[in-house]
């Protein structure tokens, strides 16, 4: 994909999504870092039900840090993998505490350092939650940058390290989300909805599924 067919699809995907923001409920650069290790493998609505109760009661690390993890698994099992998340949300918050005086760090070397969190959930927690310049690769953004060809690439370091290429870095938090949305309303993963598509023309996708005819 050329240079100019990238600059239409963002500037499509912007006048389409412009405003689209982070799907899970926060209030702290903390709840935002535990509801973006729940939603591995779940659904932001169903994390949001989750988390309105548990932040309730626990929505600092010393708070969370009070329950055993059979006690936390019981409390997030609707997310999924819960004795998992369990296990990495208490080491992340015992790690908070203990090495960074219980606040979420900024930096992505101290946050991958932490249990249960990769690049994905430090992107997330630095652009939501401190305003940094950050792409998230999650399964949308990996989803649509092959599809489209936008920033095809094996696996998800390839596609972040593209698309930050490809993306003016002062767009790169917006730009996720857009492609976000564009995942979660047009672009399936099963069945897209090519023929509602407002980046169709520029795709490759729908391209090479033309070319085959």
């Amino acid at each position: 994909m050329n240079k100019e067919k990238r600059k239409k699809i963002l500037e499509i995907l912007e006048e389409t999504y412009r405003g689209a923001a982070c799907g899970l409920d926060f209030r702290t650069p903390f709840e935002l870092l535990v509801s973006t290790i729940l939603s591995a493998q779940c659904t932001d609505e169903r994390v949001n039900i989750v988390t309105k109760e548990l932040y309730k009661e626990y929505n600092t690390p010393q708070a969370i840090l009070t329950l055993s993890e059979e006690e936390l698994g019981k409390k997030i099992h609707s997310c999924g993998f819960y004795k998992n998340k369990s296990k990495n949300i208490l080491g992340a918050c015992k790690s908070i505490v203990e090495k960074h005086n219980g606040q979420v760090p900024r930096t992505m070397e101290e946050l991958i350092a932490l249990p249960g969190v990769g690049r994905k959930t430090a992107n997330v927690v630095l652009s939501n939650a401190f305003g940094v310049p950050a792409i998230a690769v999650d399964t949308h953004v990996f989803r649509i940058s092959n599809r489209t060809g936008f920033a095809p690439g094996d696996n998800v370091e390839i596609v972040e390290e593209k698309l930050m290429k490809y993306i003016p870095k002062n767009m790169w938090s917006d730009a996720h989300h857009y492609i976000i949305w564009h995942g979660r309303k047009i672009c399936d993963a099963r069945k897209p909805k090519c023929h509602q598509c407002p980046i169709a023309p520029y795709c490759d996708y729908l391209n090479k599924a033309s070319s085959k005819k």
